[in-house]
């Protein structure tokens, strides 16, 4: 592979000014859009030597012929265009949108003569103001059941409208109180147009006004001892109440905001768009997306703000996000332009606000997690994904039973080993098994021993076969014990990259079993590493096998991990169980009170003394225990 790419354009060629470049194929297909605030600057990080370029990057720039570049007068143009462009275009290389799912909204039609509510999914209806996203159907109608009850505005169809305004007789659904538009002969259209503002300003964030509104009212009426208007006051402000209940304030009321919670790994990320109005979550919405180059943390959030406001009108105030773009003067410049006032893009820090990301990032978090392992669940997903890694690893059968190792260690100390199996592309925990290692620095060869240990087993003779063996007993026994390594694997997976293979193909070697495929997983770049090779096996990012893969190296690496927690506590227990007096319940208190062995071996016998149920004789004992260990 040639290390300088013949279409690369000579550095004084490019512009300094702010702009967005797009990379194309050999037949002028766009491949990729970006934008920058100095080309060549951005430009120079492309055609940089094609060993240092992130892998995927690196196949972006390879699989394209050319590249071109719009010089723009601002970096809110460049902003602008590049949105304008990657929508048009829709190039394969940049991040890929996919939303959970299609959510319903609630949507008033004000551009009709009397608009209505309804519950729609097409974001189109011209005119119309939307509310949500909701997360289920019945949400949205029970929330619209609520409000007319409080603001009676016309839910019924235009056909049943047009019949009723035309025949002078009220529309079914008026008739039975469920529509209150001009079309039940109770309200003129001006009336019911102020009711539909006051509809719309409500869910819009208005919630105070109406309250004190309506219980001034109420109290009004009812002192002027007019009680059927208190109680049509009363059931009003009950109506609104329960919609309020629905949505807990997470904000101060006055708070009008939309908060991003994004969790990602290589390859993918999960977005949780909270819409807050009036300080309460008005709406929820979920998205994925799939990245094909190597991009930042900063650079995915500008990403999903374009993405979220390119079309959109229904901007708020302020902002929140996990991590502030490089280009945020610029991004709020641009939503000022789009919201005709002023927006504020910022950091979640603290308080109210903080806690409200944090939980919507666990969300993205769980979100992540079900979107890889949705594919892996799926039968024909998990074939399809046997297969490509027979073909991409070069085997001659499909890996059936895959072993996958990880070694997990605290700088040297309490060395652990984690061996996680997968059959037919499901894990099977009953055989998971945990390893312990002599203290070393070295991972390497932490791998060569605890493999080296795993593939004794498979030339051990078949006990069951065993000449004598007819005891009910004991075959009971060895039926129980044989599982533990009782299958030979098609294929060894390794956490590590190519220093863990090569120890990895040695220990297969030395055991006599080099029929045994083996690999390893890099989780810097997600490449696939085959030992002997000089450069690693790419899949494709949205293949079915890379997400199997993944998945295997992140169950072992949480199998080790929890193992070696385990051991550590044992460990802590087992150092204080030696001091003489002290028992479980004193050792839970003093780890509590000191949160680690460090910090108890570090503290005078005073202040040992000060926790409850320590004195100054068992203080010393723990004291001096501790010092000459």
């Amino acid at each position: 592979m040639a290390d300088v790419l013949p279409y690369r354009p000579k550095t004084g060629e490019i512009p300094t000014d702010p702009g967005v470049y797009r990379f194309r194929d050999a037949d002028g297909r766009v491949l990729y859009v970006g934008k920058a605030k100095n080309l060549r600057q951005r430009l120079s990080n492309y055609f940089a030597p094609l060993r240092t370029l992130h892998e995927r990057t690196r196949r972006m720039v390879t699989t394209a012929a050319s590249v071109e570049w719009t010089v723009v007068p601002t970096d809110v143009d460049s902003l602008q265009l590049e949105y304008m462009w990657i929508k048009e275009f829709d190039p394969p290389f940049n991040v890929r949108y996919r939303d959970d799912k299609s959510y319903p909204f609630m949507a008033v039609t004000l551009a009709d003569e009397a608009p209505r509510v309804i519950v729609t999914r097409n974001h189109k209806i011209p005119g119309a103001r939307y509310f949500g996203p909701y997360p289920k159907v019945w949400a949205v109608h029970e929330t619209i059941d609520l409000m007319i009850k409080a603001f009676p505005i016309r839910t019924c169809s235009d056909a049943s409208y047009k019949r009723a305004m035309q025949t002078g007789r009220p529309c079914f659904p008026g008739q039975i109180g469920k529509c209150g538009g001009p079309c039940s002969m109770t309200v003129t259209i001006e009336e019911h147009r102020a009711m539909v503002d006051d509809f719309v300003a409500f869910m819009a964030g208005g919630d105070e006004r109406f309250t004190r509104e309506l219980r001034r009212r109420m109290l009004d009426a009812s002192a002027a001892m007019d009680y059927e208007a208190a109680a049509r006051y009363r059931d009003k402000l009950t109506a609104i109440e329960a919609v309020l209940g629905k949505s807990a304030l997470v904000l101060p009321s006055d708070e009008d905001a939309d908060l991003f919670g994004i969790a990602e790994d290589e390859l993918a990320a999960a977005v949780q768009h909270f819409v807050i109005r009036g300080g309460r979550v008005r709406g929820v919405r979920a998205m994925t997306i799939e990245k094909e180059i190597d991009i930042s943390g900063s650079e995915l959030v500008d990403q999903v703000l374009q993405r979220a406001y390119g079309d959109s009108q229904d901007i708020p105030r302020r902002i929140l996000v996990p991590t502030l773009p490089d280009d945020a003067p610029e991004l709020e410049l641009w939503l000022r332009e789009r919201r005709g006032k002023k927006v504020e893009v910022t950091v979640a820090q603290r308080g109210q606000r903080a806690d409200l990301m944090r939980t919507a990032t666990l969300n993205a978090q769980q979100a992540l997690i079900r979107h890889k392992t949705r594919r892996t669940s799926d039968y024909v997903a998990r074939t399809q994904a046997l297969t490509d890694l027979q073909e991409a690893l070069g085997m001659e059968e499909a890996p059936l039973r895959i072993e996958c190792f990880d070694i997990s260690h605290l700088g040297g100390t309490n060395v652990v080993a984690s061996m996680v199996v997968f059959e037919d592309g499901l894990p099977r925990k009953d055989q998971y098994r945990s390893f312990g290692i002599a203290e070393t620095t070295d991972d390497t060869d932490s791998m060569y021993q605890v493999l080296r240990r795993r593939l004794a087993y498979l030339d051990r003779p078949d006990p069951v076969a065993a000449e004598g063996e007819d005891a009910a007993g004991d075959g009971e026994e060895i039926a129980r014990r044989k599982p533990r390594f009782a299958y030979r694997p098609q294929l060894l997976l390794v956490d590590g990259g190519k220093p863990q293979v090569e120890a990895a193909a040695r220990a297969l070697r030395d055991a006599g079993h080099p029929e045994i495929t083996v690999c390893g997983i890099a989780k810097r770049l997600e490449e696939v590493w085959l030992p002997g090779e000089d450069f690693p096996v790419i899949l494709p990012r949205t293949s079915e096998s890379l997400y199997l893969l993944q998945r295997l190296r992140d169950e072992a690496h949480r199998f080790a991990i929890t193992h070696q927690r385990k051991k550590r506590k044992n460990d802590i227990t087992t150092v204080l169980a030696e001091v003489p007096g002290l028992g479980a319940a004193r050792i839970k208190v003093l780890l509590k009170h000191f949160g680690s062995v460090t910090a108890l071996r570090a503290a005078e016998p005073g202040a040992i003394e000060e926790v409850q149920g320590i004195g100054p004789v068992l203080a010393q004992n723990i004291h001096t225990h501790l010092s000459t260990r």
